[in-house]
């Protein structure tokens, strides 16, 4: 194997909304089950009681780091209002992995939003990055020692989802819903592209939290991107410059000036003259219909490496949606050789962590699988695969 650097992180990932359960004031909890074929979160997988158990399913596999959540819903369940408790209840995750030797890289918004927020406009709203930034103020005090912090989860995708959620509330959307990682019968469509607008408020507002995180936490910053890993058909490479510009290079030019960049990564797109070409139904495709690429993992680290100028690259998220697990350690070993490969051609990765701890909320179903664990929904019972135990013996043999 490559050698990874000293400290190199090794775990996996998770959003609250997620694996919570009961969010019940966000805006995606207000949403769930308004059309056909949207199922709820519900009680999830009972992470919010549970995050000791999950955590330790971690770092008994051998893993040193876990990414989750912090849930603004609930930190401030109506507009300045802030809840001492759930603060607390965050500060004990924090201190939770710190015992079992755990890196924790928490995420400060991972697509939702207190409905409040929503309903006063949400990120195109005009004090959208005040009400921002006065969220993260209120949960410094309680990241001392946390050495990772993400202000953002894929800006460029929830531009996608604010865009969506616009269509649904004009009635431009019809028919069931789809999720926007998730694809129904028939060939997987191209998405609609990030609205640039709104992305550039999310730059914004990603800016503004980021100061104020180093001026009161000694973490390092930074946000995650969605790399759809583009490869240009012959004579297709101007159109694929200006695609990669909309869906990620406004969002990487953006991160400049960060102290590393969250690298995500799940297939790959190829475009055409005409944009991105439309991926067919094919035996090898993922439950989400996307095409089986564990190169994808390379080319989105070096096309970040490009665009930031070679800054520090955590992979954040890389998985496959799958109930095939020895699928799921194909792919994901066959990730990590491409991954070594970019890393010895100079891209500075600190950490690979795995999408996902365990199998969850899917943003409006539940059938793509992309967990290391299994989670009974009735009883909560986790059931670990065997790609956790190799994940962890493969850090090992990585020297960390």
């Amino acid at each position: 194997m490559t050698e990874f650097p000293p400290g190199f992180l090794w775990g996996a990932s998770t959003a609250p909304h997620q694996i919570e359960g009961n969010n019940l004031n966000s805006d995606f909890w207000a949403s769930e089950g308004l059309m056909p074929g949207m199922e709820r979160s519900g009680d999830a997988c009972d992470s919010y009681h549970r995050y000791r158990e999950d955590m330790r399913l971690l770092a008994d596999a051998g893993l040193n780091a876990y990414r989750f959540g912090i849930e603004w819903a609930r930190i401030e369940p109506v507009p300045g209002m802030i809840s001492r408790a759930e603060l607390a209840h965050y500060r004990r995750m924090i201190e939770t992995a710190f015992e079992l030797g755990l890196t924790p890289v928490v995420t400060l918004h991972h697509f939702t939003s207190p409905l409040w927020f929503a309903q006063e406009g949400g990120w195109l709203g005009e004090r959208a990055v005040e009400r921002f930034r006065a969220y993260a103020e209120a949960v410094t005090p309680i990241l001392d020692g946390v050495e990772w912090v993400v202000t953002m989860n894929e800006p460029n995708m929830l531009a996608i989802m604010i865009g969506m959620a616009q269509a649904m509330q004009n009635q431009q959307a019809a028919g069931e819903w789809q999720s926007p990682t998730l694809d129904n019968e028939g060939p997987r469509p191209p998405l609609p592209a990030p609205d640039m607008k709104i992305g550039e408020r999310l730059v914004a507002a990603h800016h503004a939290v980021r100061d104020l995180l180093r001026e009161r936490t000694g973490a390092k910053v930074g946000w995650t991107i969605a790399n759809r890993a583009f490869v240009a058909r012959p004579g297709a490479e101007e159109k694929t410059r200006e695609l990669e510009y909309i869906w990620e290079d406004l969002y990487l030019e953006g991160s400049r000036g960060d102290d590393f960049v969250g690298a995500q990564s799940y297939s790959s797109q190829w475009v055409g003259p005409d944009g991105i070409e439309p991926h067919p139904q094919h035996p090898d495709n993922t439950l989400v219909g996307t095409a089986y690429r564990p190169d994808a993992l390379s080319i989105a680290v070096r096309h970040t490496a490009e665009v930031t100028g070679g800054m520090p690259i955590l992979i954040t998220e890389n998985g496959i949606a799958t109930h095939d697990d020895t699928r799921r350690i194909a792919y994901t070993g066959e990730a990590l050789k491409h991954l070594e490969a970019a890393i010895a051609d100079g891209a500075d990765v600190r950490g690979y962590l795995h999408w996902s701890l365990l199998d969850n909320y899917e943003w409006g179903h539940w059938a793509p699988t992309f967990g290391l664990v299994e989670v009974d929904r009735e009883t909560f019972e986790r059931r670990p695969k065997p790609s956790l135990a190799w994940l962890g013996e493969t850090a090992r043999r990585a020297g960390n």
